[in-house]
């Protein structure tokens, strides 16, 4: 069990509020890591301070992942938290548009890549900049099962997350020799607020269901085992992966 201890390990974890981002948070604490989650609102200290029962160390960081001001500040303020060091990224946060493609309002496409692509990347840029110096890291990305084909009425989230995945492996290729991990999680049908529409059309969420062998939807209980994978020494030698955390959706 050595091999997932992250004790005195020091991690952050944007959209780690809730669903599956807390969860993926909730895992890494329960392995002995400090943790910062990165939030938008209020709550987020409070969320923190939940998770800090039971003697573990969890900070609140309020960060505008839309604002590139805002990213470069929290994460200095999140690193500072954390005594100067950083041992683990986890780019959870993510947000969601739908409109037919022909109406897709340009203004929200960019919106959409701002926070599901252009702050991963910063975000794993100013902590591949510290891991570096460190000589080892762990950077964690959410991709999605649109990373491997298009959804419906989602171009800009099908856009942002096809490009997670080759970012993934881009950052692998040249930090990799260097002590460097990057690889990302794909989960699939998930039962968390960002599904809210597609839960509510029955129609549709049997038709998913029926979809997968594992017969249920995840939760973010169902991240917390690939993450501390990923997150700890026992994936030393994976690099460059996007790993599906999706019931058996993509083998059917």
């Amino acid at each position: 069990m050595t091999l997932f201890d992250l004790s005195g390990r020091k991690a952050m974890v944007t959209g780690g509020t809730r669903g599956l981002g807390r969860g993926m948070a909730e895992s890494l604490l329960e392995a002995g890591a400090e943790v910062v989650i990165v939030g938008s609102s209020n709550t987020t200290k409070d969320v923190a301070q939940a998770l800090s029962d039971g003697g573990r160390l969890c900070h609140g960081v309020i960060i505008d992942l839309a604002d590139a001001s805002s990213r470069q500040q929290g994460f200095d303020g999140a690193v500072t938290r954390l005594g100067g060091r950083l041992d683990i990224l986890v780019n959870a946060a993510g947000v969601q548009r739908r409109h037919p493609s022909e109406a897709f309002p340009l203004d929200e496409f960019n919106d959409v890549l701002e926070v599901n692509l252009t702050a991963v990347f910063e975000l794993a840029q100013l902590a591949g900049r510290l891991m570096l110096k460190q000589g080892e890291g762990k950077i964690i990305n959410i991709a999605s099962l649109l990373s491997f084909f298009g959804g419906y009425t989602v171009p800009a989230y099908a856009a942002s997350k096809g490009a997670v995945m080759q970012l993934t492996k881009a950052l692998a290729n040249e930090w990799a020799a260097q002590g460097i991990n990057v690889n990302a999680i794909a989960p699939g049908y998930m039962a968390t607020d960002m599904n809210t529409a597609l839960l509510a059309d029955e129609g549709r969420s049997a038709e998913i269901t029926a979809r997968i062998p594992a017969g249920r939807w995840g939760s973010g209980e169902d991240m917390k085992g690939p993450l501390l994978f990923l997150a700890s020494s026992a994936s030393n030698y994976v690099h460059g992966v996007t790993l599906p955390v999706d019931g058996g959706y993509l083998g059917r």
